[in-house]
């Protein structure tokens, strides 16, 4: 039987991951179609090569900062690769200790996890920044700054001895996305032609709204994967369970999130903004992230719902504040992963609010200064945003030479 159970927690461990992995589709599909045409093929680019450059420096690097340090430390030990497969031996007489799944299972789900921070920051800094400046950031982001709060929470650090929960990464994963974002559009400033004078604000529509839905019904279909993988395992009735609560959770919550954000729309723009409800069903699924297990089905939907408005609240205030966000990543998984991480206390009594509090603000502030240290050295040394013509005419043509839709080009061949 514990052959058994270790062949089926390592599969329904990678079944999981291949579904994150998804969600790199789904962020690809929903930032084309949000960013404006001529900015298409460098944002597809963009999600490819990162997620290229997550696989990599997390295999390099960063999963043994991410879990060989030591238990409650700050600084993380430093080293390669990801170390050797469980023997035979110990999965069947490991006893208690008995590893239930495949480290390299385990490796691959923890990459596709580092990806999806990664994809949170393309979405931020779209339409003007430089592709190779983008991808130098990645390498570090990938490599460094993400494994060493992943090893503060997840991987045994101070977060994780004092109590701090986070379940499947509503802020070790989407609000660090988020601060990392945040850092290069501070550097980066916004676009041009977004902000006017006297606090003008001016609407840049996306290309592609068809694009943008599939794209968030991919990222809602892959996070089934990456809160029902964070189960770990699902080879007893109490883990199946879990899980099956998880999926119920994830699901209403995002369902939540988009009524509240397309309500809140309507009552506020006298429109029912599609924008808007995608970025409520993100909301919500962010919102839960942090705990899908311990809520009710309604409790999941209320936590989700209160995402979706929060999603909608913040979208606007970080335009009045001039924080150029083409995506709303900022908002869906910044504003709102702050939420999903101070909700856990709600419905899980081994969590407290002073304590997630503690983790929010050393994550953010890890991060931020980090990634904000990082962008100014990438800035100094090759620059990040494209010039004006070239924002102007579009990054397809100069950073990728090529355009997603030239049969919509003027002059082009028909």
């Amino acid at each position: 039987m514990t052959e058994l159970n270790y062949a089926l927690d390592t599969f329904y461990f990678l079944i999981c991951g291949v579904l994150v992995m998804w969600m790199a589709a789904g962020f690809a599909m929903l930032e084309a179609g949000l960013v404006r045409s001529k900015n298409t093929a460098e944002i597809l680019t963009k999600n490819i090569v990162l997620f290229a450059i997550a696989c990599t420096m997390y295999l390099l690097v960063g999963y043994f900062i991410m879990y060989s340090s030591d238990a409650g430390g700050i600084l993380p030990n430093l080293g390669f690769l990801v170390g050797s497969e469980n023997t035979v031996d110990a999965v069947l007489n490991g006893g208690d200790d008995a590893p239930y799944y495949s480290a390299r299972a385990d490796f691959f789900f923890q990459v596709v996890f580092v990806a999806t921070a990664m994809s949170i920051v393309s979405g931020a800094v779209a339409e003007r920044m430089k592709l190779w400046a983008f991808l130098a950031f990645a390498v570090i982001m990938t490599g460094f700054i993400y494994p060493v709060s992943g090893y503060w929470t997840w991987g045994g650090g101070w977060l994780s001895e004092i109590g701090f929960s986070d379940y499947a990464g509503s802020g070790i994963v989407h609000m660090a996305g988020a601060a990392a974002a945040l850092a290069g559009v501070l550097v980066l400033g916004p676009r041009k032609g977004k902000y006017g004078k006297n606090g003008a604000i001016y609407a840049i529509p996306g290309a592609n709204m068809p694009l943008a839905t599939l794209g968030t019904f991919i990222l809602w279909m892959g996070w089934f994967g990456f809160n029902g993988g964070s189960e770990l395992k699902v080879s007893d009735v109490a883990s199946a369970n879990n899980m099956a609560q998880v999926l119920l959770n994830t699901n209403a919550a995002a369902a939540g999130g988009v009524i509240a954000a397309l309500v809140l729309a309507k009552i506020w723009f006298r429109k029912a903004d599609l924008t808007m409800a995608l970025n409520g069903a993100i909301a919500g699924l962010v919102s839960i992230t942090a705990d899908p297990l311990s809520p009710t089905g309604l409790g999941a939907t209320i936590i989700g719902a209160i995402g979706g408005l929060l999603v909608v609240v913040s979208i606007v205030a970080l335009d009045k504040l001039k924080i150029d966000d083409p995506v709303g990543a900022l908002s869906a998984h910044g504003v709102v992963g702050i939420w999903g991480v101070m909700a856990v206390p709600l419905n899980n009594g081994d969590a407290s609010f002073g304590v997630q509090l503690i983790g929010i603000i050393g994550i953010f502030a890890w991060v931020f200064i980090a990634s904000l240290i990082v962008w100014l050295v990438i800035k100094a040394i090759m620059g990040v945003r494209v010039s004006e013509e070239e924002e102007y005419e579009g990054v397809d043509l100069a950073e990728c030479g090529l355009e997603a839709y030239p049969e919509f080009t003027v002059g082009s061949n028909k």
